[in-house]
């Protein structure tokens, strides 16, 4: 038997181990797993009804019909005879499959492929000095639930492509829902939200082959922003390794627009919000992103899943950089009403305002992370909108597409969505109306429900929208001219990126234009380009085998931002994954003492050996495997320590698996793979005993930056630990080509 430890490896699918035979005796269904939680258990219109979360699940020992009828037989249709016609009077044939036919629900149009977790957020009250929010105020705790998305694919797409990914946060204060709906990436492609339909038509699929899916290499969306060029600020954060996140966890989140903040006393503050990981913000390379796609699409919502399920629970402070309200409302020559500028932070410091900590999983999917319905709009009283007019449209759009998607106006009482403050909206009826109304009057002023609801006042928490003086001008459609400038912060931008960083903007220009079919769109967006960085351009324009264009518009310099830059500081190692190669010829024990070390470190260790089940040896206890040589690949780990001499597994031949090819040795290629993949991607790698021998047939100079060779983990783990806190060995990424 495996040797028995307190490790949690995650990813069991049920509360409890299933019996081999199938179950015959009635039980009651089983209870959610430790690390799941539904919502709240309040009513339609926000009561605490007392009950525990899991009260809207499913009860009763017996199969029923939807109106409670207890069923014998669900497994053959109700006929004139076994092979007879079946039945039309069969009612639950027809509500089975009847119901069956309408699961779906429309998906988003964008934003698909999202997951969710639930979780708190504690406030430091710092905030509390330029805003009336409750839920802001020193150490209140408010219960969220999280969404993160891709914007492109659809919600069957992978999830490691590049794309922006969408970071939305529901906080059911006890004032109202407030909900901050934001991107991993501070700047948007357009100014105005008359324009989103054309970016999202540009970026999805080509109508006509409906190819490719969930990606921007491709010929209308590069047709679109190299027109449009108001789209290249965003489009440079998303060529940078911001568009291909290591994982939600690593992910920074921004509120995109200018808001406003209320004090008590009426006074006004401009501000930006800002998510900041506790962990870092990290990413994958491109060709390690490529292979995740393949191997294992689910990536992101795995690895949120997991880590909430392993104890691991990610963190984000919330921040804001604060701007005087002025008339103007513009800050170090920049418009804080564009949504395709960002502030740097040199210029103004985000300042934490409170601890976001996610710490359970969804109950159910469905009924969670795809019914879940933000909207700018949800407010609370101390946080107001501006004029920005891409929040303005989507003040609108939000609330149109919930009533198209979830079925009608009364999506708010689908439980993840409900309130947790009283409500008495005087809205009735409507789809899916789940609410049981009293009283006769629902209109303002009444007598007859003794004049119920009431008009609250500031002092009982009213929502004031804030008085705003409106300068005199001509209705028209056009910009400020404050919005002109589309290249000064792209520029910025790139030459804020280490060099490494920038060769990555570099590849990634050069391969997603080298996918578009028309020669004039690349030339077009080179053009683009050489009024962003001429080093940038020159650069991408080799790599296409085009002549490099000249700049057209006299950009503004700015100074660098050092502070978007992902490389050069040291992070914590919470959640993140060690895979340990072993195999009969491993000394267990220290196999054992190494994965309690990695557990120790807060880090995940899965062992990887020739087949699943245990590995027995003469030397140590039976270890329990979790990878085989079949199911791994070095993407799913940020860390490898081989343990084994890589011992040839018995289907260690192309007919069974196309990545064992010929062996040629006594090595399963697999794991020389999985350690020369290691290796190209800079992650560390650690080895002892004959594990030294597998790092000389990958190739790998046991001197080169990030090898660790020791006499077991008591030397390696530690020094694994802590390259690991840097995300990658960036030593062994020379920057050869970057422009600047």
């Amino acid at each position: 038997m495996p040797v028995e430890d307190n490790i949690k490896i995650p990813g069991a699918p049920s509360v409890e181990p299933p019996a081999v035979e199938e179950p015959t005796v009635a039980r009651e269904p089983l209870s959610p797993k430790p690390d799941q939680q539904g919502p709240e258990a309040v009513s339609p219109t926000g009561s605490p009804t007392g009950a525990p979360a899991n009260s809207r699940a499913q009860s009763g020992q017996y199969l029923t019909t939807a109106q409670g009828l207890r069923l014998g037989d669900t497994d053959h249709s109700l006929k004139a005879g076994p092979r007879g016609p079946i039945l039309l009077q069969d009612h639950h044939l027809r509500e089975k499959i009847t119901h069956f036919d309408h699961e779906r629900i429309p998906e988003r149009v964008v934003h698909a492929r999202g997951a969710g977790a639930h979780g708190t957020f504690r406030s430091y009250g710092t905030a509390s000095k330029i805003t009336k929010a409750g839920f802001l105020a020193p150490e209140v705790e408010t219960p969220v639930f999280v969404r993160f998305s891709t914007v492109l694919g659809s919600k069957g797409s992978a999830d490691t492509v590049r794309d922006t990914r969408g970071f939305s946060t529901k906080f059911y204060t006890d004032e109202g829902t407030y909900d901050l709906v934001g991107n991993n990436i501070p700047v948007f492609f357009i100014q105005d939200g008359i324009k989103f339909p054309d970016i999202i038509h540009a970026g999805k699929p080509h109508p006509d082959r409906e190819i490719p899916q969930a990606q921007s290499a491709h010929d209308t969306f590069w047709d679109f922003v190299s027109l449009h060029t108001e789209a290249q600020a965003h489009t440079m954060w998303n060529m940078s390794d911001r568009g291909i996140p290591r994982s939600y966890r690593t992910m920074e989140g921004f509120g995109v627009h200018t808001f406003r903040l209320v004090d008590a006393a009426g006074k006004t503050t401009l501000v930006k919000f800002h998510w900041k990981p506790k962990l870092g913000v990290h990413s994958l390379v491109w060709e390690e992103a490529q292979i995740i796609n393949g191997m294992d699409p689910d990536f992101h919502r795995r690895d949120l899943a997991d880590a909430i399920e392993s104890g691991a629970y990610p963190e984000w402070e919330l921040g804001i950089q604060i701007f005087p309200d002025t008339e103007d409302q513009m800050f170090e020559g920049i418009d804080l009403l564009d949504p395709t500028k960002f502030i740097p932070e040199e210029l103004a410091p985000v300042q934490p305002i409170g601890l976001m900590t996610l710490n359970a999983n969804p109950t159910n999917y469905f009924a969670e992370t795809e019914q879940v319905a933000f909207h700018p709009g949800h407010l609370v009283p101390g946080i107001d909108v501006t004029n920005d007019p891409l929040l303005q449209v989507r003040l609108f759009s939000y609330l149109d597409t919930q009533i198209s998607r979830l079925g009608g106006p009364n999506f708010a009482q689908i439980p993840i969505n409900r309130p947790h403050a009283p409500v008495n909206d005087m809205l009735r009826d409507g789809m899916h109306q789940t609410a049981v109304h009293g009283g006769v009057a629902p209109y303002h002023p009444n007598s007859l429900d003794g004049g119920c609801p009431f008009m609250a006042g500031q002092n009982v928490g009213a929502f004031v929208d804030v008085p705003e003086e409106i300068a005199a001008g001509i209705k028209e459609r056009k910009n400020p001219a404050s919005f002109d400038d589309h290249f000064s912060q792209a520029g910025l931008f790139f030459r804020s990126l280490t060099p490494v960083e920038q060769d990555h903007v570099i590849q990634a220009y050069t391969f997603e234009l080298g996918k578009c079919y028309e020669a004039a769109i690349r030339e077009r967006q080179l053009m683009a380009l050489a009024n962003i960085d001429a080093g940038l351009c020159a650069a991408v324009a080799k790599g296409l085998g085009m002549p490099a264009p000249t700049a057209t518009v006299d950009t503004p310099d700015a100074e660098p931002s050092p502070a978007v830059s992902q490389i050069g500081g040291k992070w914590p190692v919470a959640g993140r994954v060690v895979g340990i190669i072993a195999d009969s010829e491993s000394d267990l024990s220290l196999v054992v003492a190494a994965r309690e070390a990695v557990d120790a470190a807060g880090m995940v260790p899965l062992v990887i050996a020739p087949t699943g089940g245990v590995i027995e040896a003469g030397q140590g206890p039976a270890v329990t495997v979790q990878r085989s040589y079949l199911t791994a690949r070095s993407t799913e780990f940020d860390a490898v320590i081989v343990a084994g001499g890589g011992t040839p597994a018995a289907d260690a031949m192309p007919g069974r698996d196309a990545k064992a090819g010929d062996p040629g040795t006594n090595l399963d290629p697999r794991v020389v793979l999985m350690v020369s993949e290691a290796f190209r991607h800079g992650k560390a790698i650690g080895a002892w005993g004959p594990g030294s021998a597998v790092l000389d047939a990958a190739g790998v100079s046991l001197d080169a930056p990030g090898i660790i060779i020791g006499e077991g983990p008591d030397t390696v783990v530690p020094v694994v630990r802590e390259l690991l806190s840097a995300h990658r060995v960036w030593e062994r990424f020379p920057a050869a080509g970057s422009a600047s």
